[in-house]
């Protein structure tokens, strides 16, 4: 187990983050806001995915009329209120019934209005992310700090947080984003050491699918793999749905979370004699089809390998596995050899060992 970070807790309607709560996996919609319908649909397929907790852009006075509609017509799903320049979009979403707001210190200044928003966020029990965007900080600590952008970044997030407890404000997070991973990276660690207050991680305008997997992989991942973190965005230009997909992916290879059963496959090579690519596939698809009736299996790890070199020693450290060469599969549990069947009864054979494996678990209960 990977020891977490000590911080405080706060709720986001019955989603909680901070403390000893799973990390948590936010998206955000990217329709018109104003359009409630496609906006609406979003949300729930959102959810639908696996996503805890969605953010809603409030750009205009349009937006912040929408919201009433929104949170009505998506009523089960955690919202948070993405707000900039504008504090009354804020109290708009509060009246709204939205549960969380998000505001960026470096666009958002006037004491008073900021003021009213925390006295309204605080009479209803919401929460206030402090969303520090390197693009955006606040002008008078990016002035003190040239050239140290991690420091300006860190001490625009501080000159808020210290704004909100001077207010005897507490149900704060903290994000800290950059596009540069280790500017990202850098920032998060300072703050660590500086405030107890829970961390929305994530890095900010990381590109397109494949460019965004591999560097919120490394920035979220190497964070969450010290214990920073309590909630992840997964940011992707596109479809929201693969910023969800990406996130369950970072939090079960650290096995903070389980979305999916661990499926171990060999990337192939020369030796292999078997069809390793299109048995994983099948495998994969068939215990996600298991779980949604038997959840225990999200927390089985499964191999599938293609030759008699690694597959044996990787079965060992799998419940159930499969080495495969010259037409004959070895299904194994724990390592120790169970049978042997054709190429074609791979996976059948493979499944049947996992659903015996958890019969037999379940009678143990």
């Amino acid at each position: 187990m990977i020891p977490r970070r000590t911080t405080r807790q706060v709720r986001v309607r019955h989603v909680v983050i901070g403390g000893d709560a799973p990390v948590s996996i936010q998206s955000m919609t990217k329709t018109d806001t104003t359009d409630v319908e496609a906006t609406v649909r979003q949300v729930r397929a959102l959810a639908t995915a696996g996503c805890e907790i969605v953010r809603v852009a409030v750009p205009t006075i349009e937006a912040a009329k929408a919201l009433p509609d929104i949170r009505r017509e998506a009523d089960k799903v955690p919202l948070v209120a993405d707000i900039h320049f504008h504090p009354q979009f804020a109290l708009a979403a509060i009246e709204a019934g939205f549960d969380k707001i998000r505001w960026n210190p470096g666009n958002i200044r006037e004491t008073r209005r900021v003021r009213e928003v925390v006295d309204r966020a605080r009479e209803r029990g919401i929460p206030i992310r402090i969303g520090v965007n390197v693009g955006s900080l606040d002008p008078e600590c990016e002035s003190a700090y040239p050239g140290n952008l991690v420091e300006a970044i860190v001490q625009s997030a501080l000159k808020s947080v210290r704004l909100l407890e001077g207010f005897g404000f507490h149900d704060i997070v903290i994000s800290l984003k950059s596009s540069d991973v280790l500017q990202m990276l850098a920032a998060y660690r300072r703050m660590s050491q500086l405030c107890d207050y829970p961390f929305h991680l994530g890095v900010t305008e990381a590109g397109l699918p494949d460019a965004s997997t591999v560097k919120s992989s490394i920035g979220i991942g190497a964070l969450l793999a010290e214990g920073i973190g309590d909630t992840i965005r997964v940011s992707i230009t596109g479809d929201p749905i693969e910023e969800v997909k990406v996130a369950q992916r970072i939090l079960s290879a650290l096995n903070l979370r389980r979305f999916e059963t661990n499926v171990i496959a060999c990337p192939s090579c020369g030796r292999c004699e078997i069809d390793v690519v299109g048995i994983a596939q099948q495998v994969q698809e068939r215990l996600t089809e298991l779980a949604k009736t038997e959840p225990r299996c999200l927390e089985l790890t499964v191999a599938v390998m293609g030759c008699v070199v690694n597959g044996p020693g990787e079965s060992e450290h799998a419940d159930i596995g499969l080495a495969g060469g010259g037409g004959v599969g070895v299904v194994y549990r724990k390592g120790k050899q169970l049978r042997r069947v054709p190429e074609s009864d791979m996976v059948d054979a493979l499944l049947e060992e996992v659903q015996r494996l958890l019969d037999e678990s379940r009678a143990l209960v």
